[in-house]
């Protein structure tokens, strides 16, 4: 792999050195479009090209110094020379590692705000109270990155679990660390109410969406059909006689979006329009490339047992992520939002697989 990440490299190098060389000409000069695309292209390439000139004159100052220790000078000079090479090669680690996530590239919704989506999958009322632990997990993890979580929308069941939530979280770089949650979490325990002690296996999906911006989506007025109604409590009761609850549903699509966790009309219906927005242009992305319905399985699957991207054991105290194939003995504390660890492993597999991609 490191053959053709240097392969790659001489690339870029060779596209840069033709860049300035075009930069220098005056017919490009004069031409403010092209002076302009051309300036850009190259600035993207001055931080990478700059790294890869300073790999490769500590490659030369690093050989230099290894010839040296096959002389036969004094012993005080051979440390001073062991130190400067352990030095030369430590950086030049450094450097390599930069120039490795330099090359990959970088998922334009990871600075943004979160919408997530938390569904009871099988296994009835104790499917409905894990969303609730799960939502606590998420909760935690949020708040100790200084993040705002917000409920936007919810149904709890009568056991004091949800059958769904969908609610928000407001931090710079907060869809980079919940990207990975979708799917399915599977869930495996003995409840409250077995009398026997056996264990029960549950699902709860989970669907993760970067919040859209305004300018990015034009929703036409006339698109969307607005209805209020009165806020629900657990078993769908109204726990209010103001119909503050708002409901949006955008025509050409069929794409819903609710919210009544306010008291206000007018931000619950602010909240269900960031909704909305967000799922318009998670569709609006997805058939770029593929079927909506195929990309939505990927997300979700059907909410059965067999398809998981996570189990949480509880007899065994272990999290298990399927896709790395890790597992973390400590299930206490990632149901506090200690999160971390998970989300870091996810991350690196994640940055090997777009290396790999990269230098394909």
């Amino acid at each position: 792999m490191l053959l053709v990440m240097f392969e790659k490299l001489e690339l870029i190098q060779r596209r840069y050195d033709e860049l300035s060389q075009l930069l220098a000409k005056v017919e490009i000069a004069i031409d403010r479009r092209r002076l302009q695309e051309l300036s850009k292209e190259r600035a993207t390439l001055e931080d990478i090209v700059d790294m890869y000139q300073e790999y490769k004159t500590k490659g030369k100052e690093l050989a230099e110094l290894e010839a040296l220790l096959d002389s036969h000078a004094e012993a005080e000079m051979m440390a001073l020379v062991k130190e400067e090479v352990s030095r030369l090669k430590q950086r030049q680690d450094e450097l390599l590692h930069k120039l490795k996530l330099s090359l990959m590239p970088k998922d334009p919704n990871d600075d943004r705000d979160v919408i997530v989506e938390i569904r009871a999958g099988a296994g009835g009322d104790e499917a409905s109270l894990f969303a609730a632990d799960l939502f606590r997990m998420y909760s935690r993890y949020a708040e100790a990155k200084g993040w705002h979580v917000e409920i936007i929308d919810g149904n709890q069941s009568e056991k004091g679990g949800f059958k769904e939530l969908i609610f928000e979280i407001k931090g710079k770089g907060a869809f980079s660390r919940f990207k990975h949650e979708y799917g399915v979490h599977r869930v495996q325990r003995v409840p409250v109410t077995e009398a026997s002690g056996r264990i029960h296996t549950s699902t709860i999906t989970v669907a993760v969406l970067p919040e859209a911006e305004e300018i990015e989506l034009n929703i036409n007025p006339d698109d969307l059909k607005m209805e209020f109604f009165h806020s629900r409590g657990a078993g769908g009761q109204n726990v209010n006689k103001v119909a503050t609850a708002v409901r949006l549903t955008h025509l050409p699509t069929g794409i819903m979006a609710s919210c009544q966790d306010e008291r206000s009309q007018i931000k619950n219906r602010m909240k269900a329009m960031a909704v909305l927005r967000a799922r318009l242009l998670d569709m609006q992305r997805r058939k770029q490339s593929e079927s909506i319905d195929k990309e939505r399985r990927m997300q979700v699957g059907s909410g059965q047992r067999a398809e998981k991207i996570r189990t949480y054991n509880f007899p065994q105290n272990r999290v298990t992520d399927h896709r790395i194939n890790s597992s973390f003995h400590n299930l206490q504390q990632i149901l506090d939002g200690e999160l971390d660890d998970i989300v870091e492993a996810l991350i690196s597999k994640e940055q090997v697989e777009q290396l790999e991609a990269a230098l394909t």
